[in-house]
């Protein structure tokens, strides 16, 4: 492997972990205690809070914030500008009128599992899980958790189809049996949920 490659004007705490073969590119910051895995991109102007874990093979694209404590399993793709937010109920001030300070509320970071794809310009409401292998669209709000495999748009998310390990759109060829086009990978549906493939 080789040495992580850092761009001068990114911004990483000293107490990031940061894994062999990742990129860092201009303008991003990571924050302090952040774990960056083996082999990951993160883009010009992409956020990485504190604490925030990142493991192997994942893409944070240009501007995209993760908020702490948010955890992006492996194989993980985040659209340009998408925001895992962590507040479900933000406030800048206390009723009193009080600043607002760490100990003031309690983050709730988004969990997003292995293989799972986020489009640009999504939003994902604080404390959200989305599941394996999952496709948000492009501009998608996620008030809800998302199952493996869903492929999940609009405003807020519904889900609208299924989507294979290959992301491609799979075709039902039989009453809860699906497969893929590009893998010719076999799913079954039950009760709402996909499993796979076979």
């Amino acid at each position: 492997m080789t040495e992580p490659r850092i761009a001068p004007t990114a911004d990483v705490d000293p107490s990031a972990q940061i894994g062999d073969g990742s990129m860092i590119w201009h303008l991003a910051q990571v924050r302090e205690d952040a774990v960056l895995g083996e082999e990951c991109i993160l883009g010009r102007g992409a956020y990485v809070g504190p604490g925030v874990r990142i493991g192997d093979r994942v893409k944070v694209q240009n501007y995209s914030l993760v908020y702490e404590p948010a955890v992006l399993e492996d194989g993980v793709f985040i659209g340009p500008a998408t925001v895992l937010t962590n507040d479900v109920f933000p406030r800048s001030t206390d009723v009193d009128g009080t600043l607002k300070r760490n100990d003031d509320w309690t983050a709730q970071g988004v969990v997003v599992r292995e293989g799972a794809s986020l489009g640009g310009r999504v939003v994902v409401v604080a404390g959200r899980t989305i599941g394996r292998y999952a496709l948000v669209a492009a501009g998608a709000v996620v008030n809800r958790d998302v199952p493996d495999f869903a492929l999940v748009a609009g405003v807020p998310a519904r889900r609208i189809g299924w989507v294979g390990r290959a992301g491609v759109t799979l075709q039902e060829e039989a009453q809860g049996r699906w497969r893929c086009p590009k893998t010719d990978e076999v799913y079954t549906e039950h009760d709402g949920h996909l499993s796979g493939p076979m």
